[in-house]
């Protein structure tokens, strides 16, 4: 198992937001983190990242608590995209290098250029490496930014809400492109999302979370018309097409 999440806490000033968490991620598989807004989702991946420190509990990468190590010794575990993205005046191409970061010495190494091109290659961004990214729209951007985290070849990728800002065709690139990185790299993924039946199609693994605790673990055979109900207050069917559950609001 590359990730270990055990029993995390997470307060905000005096609001519990995470009440202890427990999960774990192994080789090669995507765990679709999902819920209604505010249950602490996102909070959980920042956890997950050390972006927030949990207040009680671990996180273990391959068996390193991530606690002890540093910013860099975590960057070059983790590789996090946030829901919103900060912009500059740099090129598209030096936004992905920032990817190898964590990775260079003294020099950037012809091994970084290499890595660089193969990920613009992999998004099709290869025609618009030199432009800005502050010339790019939201969904470029996101692009980019899955780009980057890729880029840093992290044993674990932890994704807020990566197709939030695409369109359809996009949405099923990016995450064919995060699903063949995930099997085909051994890494470990985690993303949160709204969109139930795009994430059936991809994730291997689901958690739902309510006020703060995982309520229901499952794959996606598991997922019930009752769950659904219960996390988001609304009655469902479930159908299946091509062996692919899929859920429709009654």
């Amino acid at each position: 198992m590359i990730l270990r999440v055990n029993d995390v806490h997470f307060d905000y000033k005096s609001r519990k937001v995470l009440n202890g968490v427990e999960l774990g991620v192994n080789q090669g598989e995507i765990l679709a983190i999902m819920g209604p807004n505010g249950v602490g989702k996102s909070t959980l991946l920042k956890c997950m990242d050390m972006i927030l420190k949990p207040t009680a509990g671990s996180v273990f990468v391959n068996d390193s608590d991530l606690a002890a190590l540093s910013n860099q010794e975590i960057a070059q575990k983790i590789g996090y995209v946030s829901q919103r993205n900060d912009v500059s005046r740099t090129t598209v191409f030096d936004a992905v290098l920032l990817g190898r970061k964590p990775h260079i010495g003294l020099t950037i190494s012809e091994k970084d250029y290499q890595i660089v091109d193969a990920a613009l290659k992999r998004f099709e961004l290869e025609d618009m490496q030199l432009r800005r990214i502050d010339e790019m729209s939201g969904g470029e951007l996101q692009k980019v930014c899955i780009c980057r985290a890729i880029a840093q070849e992290p044993s674990v990728l932890l994704l807020d809400e990566p197709t939030s800002s695409l369109d359809l065709h996009n949405q099923l690139e990016i995450l064919k492109i995060i699903k063949n990185v995930t099997v085909g790299h051994n890494t470990a993924t985690v993303l949160t999302m709204h969109d139930l039946n795009l994430a059936l199609r991809f994730a291997d693994k689901f958690v739902f979370m309510k006020d703060g605790i995982i309520h229901d673990a499952c794959d996606a055979n598991g997922i019930t018309p009752e769950m659904i109900e219960n996390i988001y207050g609304v009655k469902v069917h479930i159908e299946y097409f091509k062996g692919i559950p899929y859920i429709i609001p009654i």
